[in-house]
């Protein structure tokens, strides 16, 4: 079956853009309601970078958000020194590039280590003291799929998840009081829970809905998917030491083609298409188990960042006030221990 990759399919540079988005006027849905963004990056990259002065300017955008949590992608390794340790190059550049900042942004951060390597534990051990006491977590790509559905080329490992020596290096985490963020694609949702399941103690986090792939040789097959997707859903919240981000559809994976359009889409829009997925989500996990990502800078391909939030206002209309309170910033203060931080 021939590889598709979905980014390919980018069609604007980030300037491009800003210029899509500067018509995106709507007004702020509940403006006071605290949000902690439980999911973006830093990064630098020839085409545009995305560190802190544009990362304040985005979440200064009419949205009340008092923290967030910086996740690895990959970005700003070491160019030198032992292989597997120069992953904590982007730890060490999260680090530096918000000296300086406002309280809450990037209060916890997500960081890389190859877990399968025998090496595991002094890169564990190096992010720790790299973070100067913000690491809650790693994330290490666990995104495969058969068709060959990968990201700038990049493919993935295939069966990383059953991976003897990754289990042995997954071991460590909780021993560090770390959690482990896992991006992978529905087709793998049972793997997840199984692992669930094998280490009760470390709460992993599944990332962007559980990835319900709707690009490659899944475009129109939206039905199968969502069978597939649902039961893995179902059972990952079986395992109590999983949680949910609610996120990411955005990203080109999913084949809502929002990047396509001459204007971008309004809150409305995007509620509309991404509500399936986020109903069975909340149904599955309940608030107490779910937290709302932006997955920033990467869903701008698709949306603004007030439109974005505004639609995730839309999904919970219908939720109590502690229900939206946990959504939205209490179940992400929790699982990633910011309970102390004090508020951008």
């Amino acid at each position: 079956m021939k590889a598709y990759d979905p980014s390919t399919n980018a069609v604007r540079t980030p300037a491009e853009l800003d210029a899509w988005q500067a018509e995106d006027s709507e007004p702020i849905l509940d403006p006071d309601q605290p949000i902690v963004d439980s999911h973006h990056h830093l990064w630098r990259k020839p085409e545009g970078d995305f560190l802190l002065p544009e990362l304040q300017r985005t979440i200064g955008s009419g949205h009340h958000v008092v923290a967030s949590v910086a996740i690895e992608c990959g970005n700003s390794f070491r160019t030198s020194g032992r292989q597997e340790m120069r992953c904590v190059g982007e730890t060490e550049s999260i680090v530096s590039a918000i000296r300086g900042a406002r309280p809450g942004i990037c209060a916890g951060i997500v960081s890389h280590a190859d877990l399968h390597l025998d090496t595991a534990v002094d890169v564990l051990d190096a992010q720790i003291e790299a973070a100067e006491g913000r690491l809650r977590g790693i994330r290490q790509k666990l995104r495969w799929d058969r068709s060959g559905i990968g990201l700038f080329g990049q493919r993935g490992q295939p069966d990383l998840i059953t991976d003897p020596g990754f289990r042995r290096g997954f071991a460590l985490l909780a021993k560090r009081g770390l959690i482990f963020d896992a991006w992978v694609y529905h087709p793998q949702l049972q793997q997840v829970a199984e692992l669930a399941r094998a280490f009760p103690d470390t709460t992993i986090v599944v990332n962007h809905c559980g990835g319900p792939l709707g690009v490659g040789p899944y475009e129109g097959r939206l039905d199968d998917v969502l069978v597939q997707w649902r039961a893995g859903i179902n059972a990952l919240a079986a395992c109590p030491n999983v949680v949910m981000k609610i996120g990411g559809l955005g990203m080109l994976y999913y084949g809502f083609n929002f990047h396509q359009r001459p204007k971008a889409p309004k809150s409305a829009e995007l509620a509309a298409a991404w509500r399936p997925y986020v109903d069975i989500c909340l149904a599955a996990f309940g608030p107490d188990r779910a937290m709302m990502e932006s997955n920033w800078p990467v869903d701008r391909q698709s949306c603004s960042y007030r439109s974005l939030w505004n639609a995730f206002k839309r999904l919970t209309a219908g939720a109590s006030e502690n229900e939206r309170a946990q959504l939205f910033h209490a179940t992400a203060r929790h699982v990633y221990r910011l309970e102390e931080v004090e508020p951008c």
